[in-house]
């Protein structure tokens, strides 16, 4: 069987807005989006399930980055997810049924970048650490190998696969 796969996303950039779950992508954001997708394509990353916050910016990743993905489910909108910390968004993927072989998680910094750093078991890709320890961009994307049931990831309990920030 295969191991389940986490992809953890920050969203592409945003322009600003009076309140900050409004912001939306810029132009150059939802090409980021979109080449997010056609990356995810390209790696057989298509997700089972999906979990998105429900910041504008967020919705509008998955909504370009998933347009090029087939099949792909309806996204879940969870607010623990723009809640921001590791904790909400731990608890948001302890969530996922036995089931779910790839989980895309759609969020923010610094909650998306402290993840990846927390989750990492040490027996990762030397060049997708590196490349995560220099910062996690708008529009990064991380590829976490999961030996265990989303239901009991923990601290250290992942692989750090693969990191990218897909040319627009």
């Amino acid at each position: 069987m295969q191991p389940r796969r986490l992809v953890l996303v920050r969203h592409a950039k945003a322009a600003s807005a009076p309140v900050d779950e409004d912001r939306p992508l810029t132009e150059r954001g939802a090409r980021r989006a979109a080449a997010i997708g056609s990356w995810l394509g390209d790696a057989g990353l298509v997700p089972d399930r999906v979990l998105v916050s429900p910041a504008r910016r967020a919705q509008q990743t998955w909504k370009h980055a998933s347009a090029s993905l087939v099949p792909t489910p309806p996204p879940i909108v969870d607010a623990r997810i723009y809640e921001n910390t590791v904790e909400a968004v731990l608890e948001a993927i302890c969530e996922a049924s036995e089931g779910v072989r790839t989980l895309v998680v759609v969020g923010h910094n610094p909650s998306i970048g402290e993840l990846t750093t927390v989750l990492d078991d040490g027996q990762d890709n030397a060049t997708a650490q590196r490349d995560v320890r220099t910062g996690f961009p708008t529009g990064g994307v991380a590829v976490f190998t999961v030996d265990t049931p989303f239901a009991d990831i923990t601290p250290g309990a992942a692989t750090l696969s693969d990191f990218a920030v897909p040319a627009d």
